[in-house]
């Protein structure tokens, strides 16, 4: 009879309960270590927090006034404030390879690789770290909308949501941008890769203007852009119903955002040992 450790590789119950147990556990520890980090200096959230601002307090203010883009029956700062914080979880997100870049000069992704995780609970896990980021931004978004009296539908269930589609958005930019820095080995050569990605994502996209004043030709670039999709749920979530201002149902949205994540998680756990070399 074998032994009850082989319960995990025979698939009975009792074993992929522990293996599930034990990748949870294992997925908490990383996401333990980046909020450590981040206790230790948050002066990044802080910094990041100044964009966003900037965003909704000058540019938003600044075309409600003049009324330039179509968002009727909504104001355009009722309009903007989702798509805001749809740009301020890729700002921040798409930027996290750099951290990984680091912990190879330090010598920490070796001693992740050498770990018992699988390599997907390692990218799994980083890409959930990197949720915390784009949860502090959104509440930073939501805070100003609140002082710049935008009315926004936050019940508990639409605040849920919010928190939903953001870790999914966090996770997805975030594992892209793991990718990119398996790819590349410097910090300056990552920083110019991911400059040259977020403004085509950004403006290819309905975060501040709806895709139907878009240039015919660039409208295919926004459909296939998953930035869209993040904007499109979060705007499900938060404006009020019947705005007809969203483009595809919110189930669409998280399941283009959910299914786009787990394909790059799988491409990242792939390339993730390069990152060591």
């Amino acid at each position: 009879m074998p032994p009850a450790s082989s319960n995990v590789a025979l698939g009975r119950p009792g074993g992929r309960a522990l293996e599930g147990l034990t990748a949870l556990g294992q997925i908490a520890t990383i996401v333990g270590y980046e909020a450590r980090k981040l206790r230790h200096d948050p002066s990044e959230l802080l910094l990041r927090a100044i964009q966003p601002a900037l965003w909704l307090v000058v540019f938003g203010s600044a075309l409600s006034e003049i009324h330039a883009i179509p968002t009727a029956p909504l104001s355009y700062l009722q309009y903007l404030t989702p798509g805001i914080l749809a740009q301020s979880v890729l700002f921040i997100a798409i930027f996290y390879g750099i951290a990984a870049i680091r912990e190879r000069e330090l010598g920490i992704i070796i001693k992740f690789l050498v770990s018992p995780a699988r390599r997907t609970i390692l990218v799994g896990g980083r890409a959930l770290s990197a949720s915390l980021r784009g949860l502090s931004q959104a509440l930073v978004v939501l805070l100003l909308a609140t002082a710049l009296s935008v009315h926004l539908d936050l019940t508990p269930l639409t605040v849920l949501g919010v928190v939903v589609t953001v870790v999914l958005g966090s996770a997805l930019f975030s594992t892209l941008s793991m990718v990119i820095a398996s790819l590349v080995k410097t910090q300056e050569r990552f920083l110019g890769i991911g400059q040259l990605l977020t403004m085509p994502l950004f403006f290819a996209s309905n975060a501040i203007y709806p895709l139907k004043i878009m240039p015919p030709w660039l409208r295919p670039f926004a459909l296939v852009n998953p930035l869209t999709y993040l904007v499109d749920a979060l705007r499900n979530l938060v404006l009020p119903a019947g705005s007809g201002l969203t483009i595809f149902p919110l189930a669409l949205d998280l399941g283009v955002l959910l299914g786009t994540t787990l394909g790059l998680i799988l491409l990242a756990a792939q390339l993730y040992p390069r990152m060591a070399q």
